[in-house]
């Protein structure tokens, strides 16, 4: 039987379905690492990846949980530890993101927002980054953020304030976790347009790619080899990096 106890472990939030954390666990597996692929609702599309990366030689596994419940949270953690033993990687990708014209926006709207994405990714780097001080060679987490918190669009108002938080939890945590283990750094990815919701008007999508100053859609691959490159360049931390085909400093309309 193969000794996995020194193999690197990451951690993917958010991973079920095929967007962009699903595209990092692909390409970190290709890389040799172990996966724990986190889902809260896409039970079936999880396992369909966890068998999909057992067929190319990866060690994974998947771990459902609630980012935004802290005792669930602590038993994800606790279940990962179980089966892997460390934990190397944290990449946060899970989030909710919904439409909502600015008038019919709740307190619960924006509560539920905050509790997913900004909370769910705080409790997620804490409980890792607790891990990690722990281990000699420290450990690498990357946080999903979004680039138009810089210049936000209409119509996602609770979405972009729990979101506009990411890069601030990310800095802090890169600072926190700096003095009790120099190993531990934590970036941030701000993606851009890579894959527009199906049932987005094509007249918005065509606006997304007139907003960018490379004039295309990007890839999820686009967002998964930025993760790798901060997970793997080891004199990078605090950084917040755009994955947007220049979107945040081009001119012009379109979300």
């Amino acid at each position: 039987m193969q000794d996995t106890s020194q193999q690197k472990v990451a951690l993917i939030t958010g991973a079920g379905k095929r967007r962009v954390g699903n595209a990092v666990a692909a390409a970190l597996a290709e890389r040799g690492y172990s996966i724990a692929l986190h889902y809260n609702r896409s039970a079936e599309e999880a396992q369909e990846t966890v068998e999909r990366l057992k067929g190319q030689g990866a060690d994974a596994a998947a771990f459902p949980a609630d980012v935004a419940d802290e005792a669930a949270v602590d038993r994800l953690f606790d279940e990962i530890i179980g089966r892997f033993g460390r934990l190397d990687v944290l990449v946060t990708a899970a989030a909710v993101w919904e439409f909502k014209p600015l008038e019919e926006v709740t307190a619960a709207d924006v509560r539920r927002q905050f509790e997913v994405n900004t909370l769910g990714t705080f409790l997620c780097c804490r409980r890792a980054g607790v891990i990690m001080v722990e281990q000699p060679e420290g450990g690498a987490i990357v946080t999903i953020g979004d680039w138009a918190t810089a210049r936000p669009y209409p119509d996602y108002c609770a979405y972009f304030l729990s979101k506009g938080a990411i890069p601030t939890l990310t800095r802090t945590m890169a600072i926190e976790l700096s003095r009790r283990n120099p190993a531990v750094r934590v970036n941030c990815i701000l993606p851009g347009p890579v894959m527009p919701p199906e049932n987005l008007p094509e007249a918005e999508v065509k606006g997304a790619v007139a907003g960018t100053l490379v004039k295309r859609l990007g890839r999820l691959e686009n967002v998964a080899d930025a993760v790798v490159f901060l997970v793997e360049n080891d004199f990078i931390t605090g950084v917040c990096l755009p994955v947007d085909g220049g979107r945040t400093i081009a001119g012009g309309g379109g979300t």
